[in-house]
């Protein structure tokens, strides 16, 4: 899938810019959007930021709410591709971060050495990461719970996102969050990710051993429902095996909204001390 004119020249901007460049990948149920001022913490800091959307995510919450539909149908490989036809078109590596299916996209995108330095948060199970606990099954039930939803977009109903997001929040900002945020799902990468472990092709599959990986730091929520700490230190399990650095940090008292609620800052400034220690000063 071609780049729209929104990602090719946030590339081009990037580039031309000289500066060490971020690029930053949503996972489901978020559009591009949701890194804004991420992008502004990090362009302060001295840094180009790019933030490609899936293939075909409309630009605005607005649009994507009026056509959910849109969202169905896309697959993890592919989505992966799209990330990495972006950062094939920078003239240096950039550091990627990514979060929820964001951060598993950024450990594959790891895996085949297009990132400088890499950034997880909250990261979807790979292949080979085993733990499977209650509460990330409930999160996921509302998209597992009827097969059908592998050919559809899914919308989270209030309930839903606070239980699998804004646990940690009180119900004001939840409802703030949801309103401003939330948007359909394409259903399949969820059972994609259920079915990995018995799958040996599964495109949720992580080359947590690769030469050339770089450095790699996964953040947990604690308090994170949707992929709680044993998914997320399972997956720095893994990579911890490889000769980079590799790093595991938990945010306390969070949970899977941690990149956008009131304390999207803490885990930012995280993120961007760690690109600056393992990924170059800007």
């Amino acid at each position: 899938m071609a780049l729209t004119t929104r990602e090719q020249s946030e590339i081009d901007a990037a580039n031309d810019s000289g500066r060490p460049p971020v690029v930053f990948v949503h996972g489901l149920w978020l559009l591009s959007s949701s890194w804004d001022r991420w992008r502004r913490l990090f362009e302060e800091a001295g840094y180009a930021t790019a933030a490609p959307g899936w293939p075909d995510d409309p630009e605005t919450v607005t649009e994507a709410r009026d056509n959910p539909d849109a969202f169905a149908h896309k697959m993890v490989q592919a989505v992966t591709d799209h990330y990495l036809e972006a950062t094939g078109k920078l003239t240096r590596k950039p550091a990627v971060v990514g979060h929820s299916f964001g951060g598993l996209i950024a450990q594959k995108m790891a895996g085949e050495g297009a990132a400088a330095v890499t950034v997880a948060i909250d990261p979807a199970p790979g292949r080979g990461v085993l733990p499977l606990p209650a509460s990330a099954l409930k999160s996921g039930s509302p998209v597992l719970g009827n097969p059908a939803n592998a050919r559809r977009s899914v919308t989270l109903t209030f309930d839903e996102f606070k239980y699998g997001w804004a646990n940690a929040l009180e119900d004001d900002e939840a409802k703030a969050l949801y309103d401003e945020f939330h948007v359909a799902a394409s259903g399949v990468p969820i059972f994609q990710a259920a079915v990995a472990n018995l799958n040996p092709f599964s495109e949720t599959k992580v080359n947590f051993k690769a030469e050339g990986r770089g450095p790699i730091l996964i953040i947990s929520g604690e308090k994170d429902h949707t992929v709680p700490h044993a998914i997320a230190h399972a997956a720095y399990k893994k990579h911890a095996k490889n000769a980079a650095v590799t790093e595991f940090t938990e945010i306390p008292e969070r949970g899977h909204s941690l990149t956008i609620d009131h304390g999207w800052q803490e885990v930012a400034q995280t993120s961007l001390d760690f690109i600056r220690k393992h990924g170059g000063t800007a």
